[in-house]
């Protein structure tokens, strides 16, 4: 599988909060990742797998790597297509399923904040197949901390790399902006396909 970035050009000048300057060094560090995640790919079609051990070997690292790469590529892209000028509102069905898990939109809210003030990574919104909800999980890395049985229905991307350049260390600030342009559209989406896939399996 080789792997395209996608083009994300349409988001400049777009977001209030998130200058041009700022995406754009974001577009570069997501386009990286894409392209280490073939790198990565094309050098285990033919690695010596003979020498693999925990301790070291080059099959062994790449492989270590892998989900980094992997990660780290899709979950940007995640994270830019649930960012919208438009911002708008959840679905019925997902402000039904939020008001389940968290008590209210705003526990929803003050959640999200909350689990992105404790991570340098990603805050990832789930809905979990084990018990029903949903759930506010939080990355170290791009790839530790994120449990099986997990459905993504939106990313929020709260490594430096997001925010710097606007804002600093004050982070809150940059999780404010975030909330404010979270493309509920795309986020519907991605919870009405997941409603349908479940009812197909009933």
């Amino acid at each position: 599988m080789t792997v395209t970035a996608k083009n994300f050009d349409h988001l400049l000048g777009k977001l209030e909060g998130l200058s041009e300057k700022q995406l754009k060094a974001h577009f570069g560090l997501y386009q990286g990742y894409v392209k280490k995640l073939n790198e990565i790919q094309e050098k285990l079609k033919s690695i010596d797998r003979s020498t693999a051990n925990y301790s070291f070997s080059e099959y062994s690292e790449l492989k270590r790597r892998e989900a980094v790469a992997f990660n780290g590529a899709f979950l940007h892209e995640m994270y830019f297509e649930n960012l919208s000028a438009k911002g708008g509102e959840p679905s019925n069905e997902l402000a039904d399923a939020i008001k389940k898990s968290f008590g209210s939109r705003d526990a929803w809210t003050t959640d999200l904040k909350a689990a992105g003030a404790s991570t340098p990574g990603w805050v990832i919104l789930t809905y979990n197949r084990t018990d029903h909800e949903l759930h506010h999980y939080i990355l170290f890395e791009h790839h530790i901390g994120y449990p099986v049985r997990q459905e993504p229905l939106l990313a929020l991307d709260c490594w430096e790399h997001a925010y710097m350049i606007d804002y600093g260390t004050t982070k809150g600030d940059y999780l404010s902006a975030f909330i404010k342009h979270i493309d509920w559209n795309v986020v519907n989406k991605r919870f009405a396909a997941l409603d349908k896939a479940a009812s197909a399996a009933r």
